[in-house]
């Protein structure tokens, strides 16, 4: 394979052996977690990482999500408490990160903490996701394996559509079932919801005990996902739309005629699975895009949140 081949692997054992063989050679490798699909490099390996940063052309800035096998294999990185023990009782595997001090000795790369003194960790749920760590055996750093402000990939085409020939693989299995990035807590100081995401911010609250601190805008990069433009279409997005204007293309919720929508039915948890499948179908139109308005609530605070980004100013 040359290094301009983006290799197409499926999920049976043998590729998944490829695969993490290539993650130990320090290859990127694509892979399907239950939220979106990760672009994933050794965490320990600086050299790999920072590949991470070339291909997907992300700001140095903003830190990198580390996927684990289990909690134990995380508590060796981190420094653990009785909220992340909870925490990861209650939604691990799943699609929540945790956000906690970096352990002496903890041996990921700096790359992957972009300064940072605290490491996001993440338990997926995804099977394939899980065995691919069990067969590579270490900590792997994957954002999202898009082009950094673009669509998340649902989908391994999504993925070979923005990245075929700047990575060494892509393993399918089909499309992803939560459709979201995960939701980010900080627990380094007194629990944050640093982004929200595919577990419902009421849901830890009510795990914990006590109310979340919700970081507001400008408070600086302190977990992935926390650019003000991110998840962005080609064309300008706008928001909260009761029609579209000559020209858009209309993306619905609810009963409604529209190009396309993310839930008939107003189903959250239905629309957040759709969301970045149908941002990728509509920006292949090359047309600006309507957005119907979204309940902001559980899910819907996470979608909501992903549209003000794919909505927002571009420098």
């Amino acid at each position: 394979m040359s290094p301009h081949e983006t290799l197409h692997l499926g999920a049976s054992a043998p590729d998944l052996l490829r695969a993490a063989k290539m993650l130990a050679d320090g290859q990127l490798v694509a892979f399907p977690t239950e939220t979106v699909y990760g672009l994933g490099a050794d965490a320990r390996n600086g050299r790999a990482v920072a590949a991470i940063y070339a291909a997907k052309g992300r700001p140095s800035f903003n830190p990198l999500i580390v996927h684990l096998a289990d909690a134990e294999t995380a508590r060796a990185h981190v420094t653990w408490s009785d909220a992340a023990q909870k925490l990861a009782d209650a939604f691990w595997p799943g699609p929540l990160t945790l956000v906690l001090p970096l352990r002496p000795g903890h041996g990921i790369s700096d790359l992957v903490t972009a300064g940072l003194d605290t490491l996001a960790v993440r338990v997926p749920a995804h099977p394939t996701a899980r065995a691919l760590l069990r067969a590579f055996d270490g900590p792997i750093a994957a954002p999202s394996a898009n082009p950094s402000g673009r669509i998340s990939p649902t989908t391994a085409a999504h993925v070979l559509a923005g990245l075929a020939g700047r990575i060494a693989a892509v393993v399918d299995d089909g499309p992803c079932a939560v459709g979201l990035e995960s939701t980010i807590v900080g627990l380094s100081g007194a629990p944050a919801l640093l982004r929200p995401g595919g577990v419902a911010a009421e849901e830890i609250e009510a795990v914990l005990g006590t109310d979340l601190v919700r970081n507001a805008p400008g408070d600086g990069i302190s977990a992935p996902g926390q650019l003000l433009s991110h998840y962005a279409p080609a064309e300008r997005v706008r928001l909260n739309a009761e029609a579209p204007h000559p020209g858009e293309l209309f993306l619905g919720f609810g009963p409604m005629d529209c190009d396309l929508n993310l839930s008939p039915s107003g189903d959250l948890e239905e629309a957040a699975a759709a969301l970045f499948g149908h941002l990728h179908a509509l920006d292949s139109r090359a047309r600006p895009i309507a957005v119907a308005p979204i309940p902001d609530h559980g899910l819907g605070a996470a979608i909501n949140d992903r549209l003000r980004r794919a909505a927002a100013p571009r420098d």
